[in-house]
């Protein structure tokens, strides 16, 4: 397994690369100039070139991706154009506020997945099944955008239940961390919620098919032991894969949602570096949420062979 680590560590590097240099040429064919946002319409032409060579954006797009290529391996992201700031400073300031975003919905995805989808799949063809499955159906249908504005109008606008937005932190006040949590975590966890619980209920209905569930059954073993001890612990595993990508989508940046409940965190943080133009911001992000990605992946790898010993690599 070392082994497997160490290879797949090393495949970081080209994945990395890759990325970076396709987000960085993505960004800088966007119509628009950095230097101009940040000095105004009334900046003068000479201002605006002046500033340009202050950046290095005058440079040749081959030269600038060098130049940054050369800091990151450094272990530097460069200094953000309009916050005037080391990007890992802003992407480590608001990753704690992503993570608490993200960690609740999660939990609360699973919370609600595992229950549902393991009865579901034991209680085949009952209104429970079929309800589960609507509603699988509409929270996969139904736009995280769509269902964050209803929410937004529903709870905050007509009823007046929670606030529209903002952030504030747990140490400052809980009840009122809590209160700007609720929407967003709703809406994160919604089509995480609906895609959990198909799969685990295809994966438990799967497992429960197989010879030695049936042998255990035979055996007279009850239908809970089978359940629990037997057939969820096989069927986990499938599940991991979907988890573990929506873990990396978490700790990535939820641009929509964070940008809807004006939550400060890394995916808010990148949609205003995309519209203010600022280069080392997005590319930083992107970067980050790469390496969480690639990370998150071999974490579940190797999660497949502890809690089946029979997997190799």
């Amino acid at each position: 397994m070392v082994r497997y680590i160490v290879r797949r560590l090393l495949f970081f590097i080209p994945v990395a690369f890759i990325v970076s240099f396709l987000t960085f040429m993505t960004i800088h064919l966007v119509p628009g100039d950095p230097a101009q946002i940040l000095l105004g319409e009334s900046a003068t032409p000479q201002t605006i070139a002046l500033l340009r060579q202050q950046l290095g954006l005058d440079k040749p797009l081959p030269v600038q991706f060098g130049l940054w290529l050369l800091q990151v391996l450094q272990g530097n992201l460069g200094q953000s154009i309009q916050m005037q700031q080391p990007v890992q400073e802003a992407i480590w300031q608001r990753l704690p506020v992503t993570v608490e975003l993200g960690v609740a919905s999660l939990l609360l995805s699973l919370l609600l997945a595992f229950p549902l989808g393991i009865y579901s799949a034991t209680h085949r063809n009952s209104w429970i099944d079929w309800l589960v499955n609507i509603v699988s159906l509409l929270g996969t249908a139904i736009p995280s955008f769509v269902l964050g504005l209803l929410l937004l109008l529903f709870f905050s606008v007509s009823m007046r239940l929670f606030p529209p937005g903002g952030y504030v932190p747990l140490d400052v006040n809980p009840l009122a961390n809590l209160q700007d949590l609720v929407l967003p975590m709703i809406t994160l966890s919604a089509g995480s919620v609906a895609v959990n619980m198909r799969q685990i209920r295809a994966s438990m209905v799967d497992v429960l098919n197989q010879d030695y569930v049936r042998t255990a059954r035979a055996k007279g073993l009850s239908e809970r032991r089978i359940e629990y001890t037997h057939a969820l612990r096989n069927a986990i595993i499938p599940v991991l894969t979907i988890v573990g990508l929506q873990f990396g989508a978490i700790l990535g940046g939820t641009f929509v949602v964070e940008t809807i409940f004006l939550w400060p965190g890394i995916g808010q943080l990148a949609v205003n570096s995309i519209l203010s133009k600022d280069y080392p911001v997005v590319q930083g992000v992107v970067l980050f949420s790469a390496f969480t990605y690639m990370t998150t992946n071999l974490v579940v790898d190797v999660l497949y062979a502890l809690l089946n010993p029979q997997i190799r690599f």
